[in-house]
């Protein structure tokens, strides 16, 4: 099979533009979509490290508070409870003879540290011994606080309180 010049120069340019197509898209496609595909799962690691640093700065903050909270713990007379602790704060701010009713209940939450609550009801208290009252309990030292109050006017008598409160704690 005799090929003129012009044939020959047509069956290589035929032949190159075959071989460089398949070059494409055998290989350099490939290459960049693998490329852009590394570059993706680079920024997906990228972006999953920075979560993992703020996760880790939230874990020591968390750490360190529940450290703090632990030492608070520690740091109360054994044997305290929310109820004698509210009956021994009434009597100092002179309303335990007011005192309609004290339910504890029963510790709520999971892991190592729990909340227990007193529901108490106040009568015929005035505003300067609820104000005493309420800043006796409400304690950091003791980790006691006020989850829930309800003040209103007694109905035997507008000059005096009636008080409904849920007092918390966090105990071990």
């Amino acid at each position: 099979m005799k090929l003129e010049k012009r044939e020959k120069w047509v069956v290589s340019a035929g032949v190159g533009l075959v071989a460089l197509l398949v070059l494409v898209h055998f290989i350099v496609f490939p290459f960049f979509e693998r490329r852009e595909v590394l570059k993706r799962g680079i920024e997906a690691k990228r972006n999953g490290l920075k979560e993992m640093m703020v996760l880790s700065a939230q874990y020591r903050s968390y750490t360190r508070e529940a450290g703090r909270l632990q030492d608070r713990l520690g740091g109360r007379e054994k044997g305290f409870t929310l109820f004698s602790f509210l009956e021994q704060a009434a009597g100092r701010a002179g309303v335990k003879d007011h005192i309609r009713y004290m339910k504890p209940s029963d510790s709520q939450g999971s892991g190592r540290v729990k909340e227990s609550m007193v529901e108490m009801r106040l009568d015929r208290i005035n505003l300067r011994q609820l104000v005493d009252y309420l800043y006796l309990i409400e304690s950091p030292k003791y980790l006691v606080s006020l989850k829930r109050v309800s003040i209103r006017e007694s109905q035997s008598d507008p000059a005096y309180l009636d008080t409904i409160m849920q007092v918390v704690t966090v105990v071990d």
